[in-house]
């Protein structure tokens, strides 16, 4: 029995080192993690970002080198503080803010301690790294911005925060990112995949080599270049047009969608988010509350839409069956029912008929039409709906779905919205008249109103508005590729797109007419409303114009909104007609609509609400006219665009 329990015990015992053994060898090998290995050093070996084109070729966005010095907190040993901060230029305060910054994240993972040194610093500072144990330099890309315009529109990289490590493990502490831009919405393509080195290192924690000859170390996989679809030359101009103004202009390619040209007023130059002054530079535009810099106009604006939303109310007359092209409507310089005015209009001969009440935007003509057709249906709110849904299948009301991480809704009522503020059957057309002429409850940001005009242009259907022209190696989501229709049929599209073109022919912009090239547009102007200490103040309405060219198969729609611009062919149709005309011709011929931009600013209308003094709107009879080296700089600018390219 003895010998019995002696050989059940060897046996029991033989099981448990066999366990063990398999335990070890087999099984925690097969778990065994190198980044768990306090004895291994992993250093990242960051990739080049993909290189950004614009739709000519023109190179964009290109890199340039970087030194970040590295921390790993567990490795630091007694240093030469004062010697390391100069060498750095911190402070000593700065020094233990940042080591308690890293130590908080990991004391045994590398973070950034000092980012961006330039090449000067770096070539200093490496002769004498062996000195600080735990430090080391991180070579890696900065964006190098080949041009100066386009800050919207390209974004910028920075460093990713707590919640970007989160989301995705692939970031580290002190990883660099998009942020704005194509740079983060196209973040996964341009990055490419970080490469790794796995580095043994002895007891002293002294590195000795590469670990195994190397064998799990990955090489860098480089970022994929893109080509967008703005067209650099035209972004410029734009940006060029809108100085010393604020608002947006989206130019789009109808027959495709491609976003031509992107501009926010007012911009910066994109190279100020690049290197050591990124966070000081970003401060200072952040906290520019005022003109707001930052806050891109072109997609994130929301205005009412104005006179251009007549057309849809057109449309959605001839649709819906209430109205013909050529039944004519009276004009007593306004809208009434019974003896009350509901809405004004301007002088101009009456009656009119469609085509005639879109060229001289006549807010009596789109009242009635909008009474008609909210006035069909058994009660308003089913009117609403019915109304509602026509325009919102041109785009307006939802998030048009482009490739860009930014934008708003705008706003498109429906029979639901109003039952909310009157109560249900308690409210009718006459209540929301406005929205007859682009006012009310009614808003757009400038994207969505050049694809509405686009939508027109096609006569009746769109392309989803996009940045990207094409990837490395990879072909575009067939999501902008797809035409999407509107809800109205293509044969009513024609006597509207007459009356745009009669606009500049003989309408509200027929001192906008460009020669040999046949515009179809519309003015547009909208109350402007502000707070101020509390109450609602008008400030000088906004100008608006929509427009594309040439009149059939249409190269270029657009969109332009000018905060405070008075009225639509004030500023904002030039603007337009000369975009039109820089796209399709190349030059300019309109030069007299050239020279009355840059010298006339709207600085003044934009610093009325916070002078302290009363002021009148729409009044002011002689703009402010920019300085003389204002002008000239704007000049000297202009000469560099209209340089022929190479």
């Amino acid at each position: 029995m003895r010998q019995f329990l002696l050989f059940i015990s060897i046996i029991a015992v033989g099981i448990l080192f066999l366990s063990r053994l398999f335990y070890l060898q087999i099984y925690d090998a097969n778990n065994y993690s190198l980044f768990e290995d306090n004895a291994i050093r992993k250093v990242y070996d960051y990739p080049k970002r993909g290189f950004v084109y614009d739709r000519n070729g023109n190179l964009l966005v290109a890199n340039q080198p970087s030194y970040d010095v590295m921390v790993i907190p567990r490795e630091v040993e007694p240093l030469d503080t004062l010697e390391f901060c100069s060498l750095l230029k911190i402070d000593k305060e700065q020094f233990i803010k940042k080591y308690n910054k890293a130590k908080r994240y990991s004391p045994r993972l590398p973070s950034v301690f000092v980012s961006h040194l330039s090449k000067e610093d770096y070539a200093v500072l490496q002769e004498k790294m062996r000195k600080f144990d735990g430090f080391y330099i991180q070579k890696r890309s900065l964006r190098d911005y080949e041009t100066t315009i386009g800050a919207n529109v390209l974004g910028d990289i920075g460093e990713v925060n707590n919640d970007d490590i989160k989301r995705d493990p692939y970031y580290k502490m002190g990883d660099l990112k998009g942020k704005q831009g194509v740079e983060v919405s196209y973040e996964n393509t341009l990055r490419g995949i970080k490469g790794i080195k796995f580095i043994q290192k002895d007891r002293f924690n002294r590195n000795i080599g590469p670990y195994k000859d190397g064998k799990f170390d990955t090489i860098p996989e480089q970022g994929k270049d893109i080509t967008i679809t703005i067209d650099a030359e035209l972004q410029a101009y734009g940006e060029l047009l809108m100085q010393n103004k604020r608002g947006g202009i989206i130019a789009i390619e109808p027959s495709s969608g491609e976003i031509l040209a992107m501009v926010s007023a007012p911009s910066y130059n994109p190279n100020l988010l690049v290197g050591r002054e990124r966070s000081k530079n970003f401060t200072k535009l952040y906290y520019d509350t005022i003109a707001k810099p930052l806050f891109d106009r072109s997609l994130k604006a929301q205005y009412p839409p104005g006179s251009p939303f007549k057309v849809l109310n057109a449309l959605i007359g001839l649709q819906e069956n209430v109205v013909t092209t050529d039944e004519k409507f009276g004009c007593r310089m306004g809208y009434y029912l019974g003896s009350r005015k509901l809405t004004g209009c301007h002088h101009h001969r009456t009656p009119l008929s469609m085509t005639d009440g879109i060229a001289q935007s006549c807010n009596a003509y789109f009242a009635n039409v909008y009474r008609r057709i909210i006035e069909k249906y058994e009660n308003a709110h089913d009117g609403m709906d019915v109304w509602s849904n026509h325009v919102k299948s041109f785009g307006l009301g939802n998030y048009l779905g482009y490739d860009l991480k930014i934008g708003n809704k705008g706003r498109i009522p429906d029979g639901d919205f109003y039952d909310k503020w009157y109560g249900k059957n308690r409210w009718a057309s006459t209540y929301n008249i406005s929205n007859a002429i682009g006012q009310g409850e009614v808003e757009a940001t400038p994207i969505q109103l050049a694809n509405m005009v686009a939508a027109i242009g096609n006569r009746g259907y769109f392309y989803t508005p996009h940045i990207i022209k094409a990837i490395e190696g990879k072909t575009i989501d067939e999501n902008y590729t797809t035409p999407k229709h509107t809800t109205i049929d293509k044969q009513h599209f024609e006597p509207i797109v007459q009356g745009m073109f009669d606009v500049f022919n003989k309408g509200t912009a027929a001192s906008l007419r460009v020669k040999d090239i046949e515009i179809c547009g519309k003015t547009g102007t909208a109350e402007n409303f502000i707070k101020i200490d509390g109450e609602k103040t008008q400030l000088t309405d906004h100008s608006i114009f929509v427009a594309f060219a040439p009149k059939d198969n249409p190269k270029i729609a657009i969109a332009v909104f000018v905060e405070n611009g008075y009225w639509g062919s004030r500023f904002a149709g030039k603007v337009a007609s000369l975009m039109i005309e820089k796209y399709i011709k190349g030059s300019i011929t309109r030069t007299d609509l050239e020279e009355w931009l840059l010298k006339h600013s709207l600085e003044e209308e934009y610093a009325k609400p916070y002078s302290g003094e009363p002021f009148k709107i729409n009044g002011q009879t002689s703009l402010q006219i920019v300085e003389e080296k204002e002008y000239r700089r704007l000049k000297k600018l202009l000469n560099t665009i209209n340089k022929p390219n190479k």
